[in-house]
């Protein structure tokens, strides 16, 4: 039985998929220094745009504080869902809606994540520098 792509929770934590008893610790090791350097990488290009952001600690999902975008003319009156659906429909970069995940009204974060390919992250962070730009943001 091999262990589906997906399931990156620690050992201890996989205890109900028998299939993850057997990976040797060198599989977590390897699997954290590949994720720490996807995050350090995508940070590096949201820190270079000048977007506030959290430093995610066991996920590969970060948080992006869109208030500064909010509070631009041209974004007066838009939620956080309306401006996922404007970044995906200008800049083809997908967000999910901060809101989401929040019980209080809280409405200028977006989640993106960085599990993708170098290049991959590459153009995300090339789309959301030209998205800035575009934007007068930066």
């Amino acid at each position: 039985t091999t262990i589906p792509p997906y399931c990156f929770a620690a050992k201890e934590e996989c205890s109900p998929f028998s299939c993850c008893r057997n990976f040797p610790e060198t599989y977590y090791e390897e699997l954290l220094e590949l994720y720490t350097k996807k995050r350090d990488r995508f940070l590096k290009g949201l820190d270079q745009i000048g977007l506030k952001h959290n430093v995610p600690q066991g996920t590969y999902f970060v948080m992006i504080d869109i208030q500064e975008f909010l509070d631009l003319p041209q974004f007066a009156g838009f939620t956080d869902l309306e401006f996922c659906e404007w970044m995906i429909k200008n800049y083809g970069v997908a967000a999910v809606p901060g809101s989401s995940f929040f019980k209080e009204p809280v409405n200028n974060y977006i989640r993106l994540h960085f599990s993708r390919g170098k290049e991959t992250l590459k153009m995300a962070a090339d789309r959301l520098e030209k998205m800035a730009k575009d934007s007068g943001f930066c």
